[in-house]
């Protein structure tokens, strides 16, 4: 499985380490004998068009994506029907807003699992109308 995973100039203190296609290749075939197959993903499990993918089957997700996380350039970075939500946050990084609240946490961490918990009881809120409608 290829993940496109490097950094640039000014993302960490470490020199520069873009990825490089070509170059993952190589390695692994010098390294493991195996020819990467940079597709494998979307060809096996689909998604060649998450947005179309999501429009059509998922409903009242989150994708929380903290942009420090080298795995957000695979997360949903925008919204995409009114409750497939994404939150990217500049500063975050992986799984930040999920852990537990301390005393110090920043103040944009904090807005961030607020704004959260409020998508959330929108939708259990909107639920339980429709609900109550049915059953009139």
């Amino acid at each position: 499985m290829v993940m496109p995973i490097g950094h640039g100039e000014n993302d960490i203190m470490f020199p520069p380490a873009p990825f490089d296609l070509t170059t993952f290749i190589h390695y692994c075939t010098t390294s493991y004998g195996v020819l990467p197959r940079p597709h494998w993903v979307t060809t096996y499990y689909g998604g060649h068009n998450i947005e179309l993918i999501l429009s059509r089957f998922g409903s009242n997700i989150i994708f929380s994506n903290g942009l420090r996380d080298p795995y957000s350039i695979g997360g949903v970075l925008k919204n995409i029907p009114q409750t497939i939500v994404a939150i990217p946050t500049v500063n975050g990084s992986h799984c930040l807003d999920i852990v537990p609240v301390k005393s110090t946490d920043p103040e944009w961490l904090v807005m961030q699992r607020k704004a959260e918990v409020d998508i959330i009881e929108s939708w259990i809120s909107q639920y339980n109308a429709d609900l109550h409608a049915m059953k009139k």
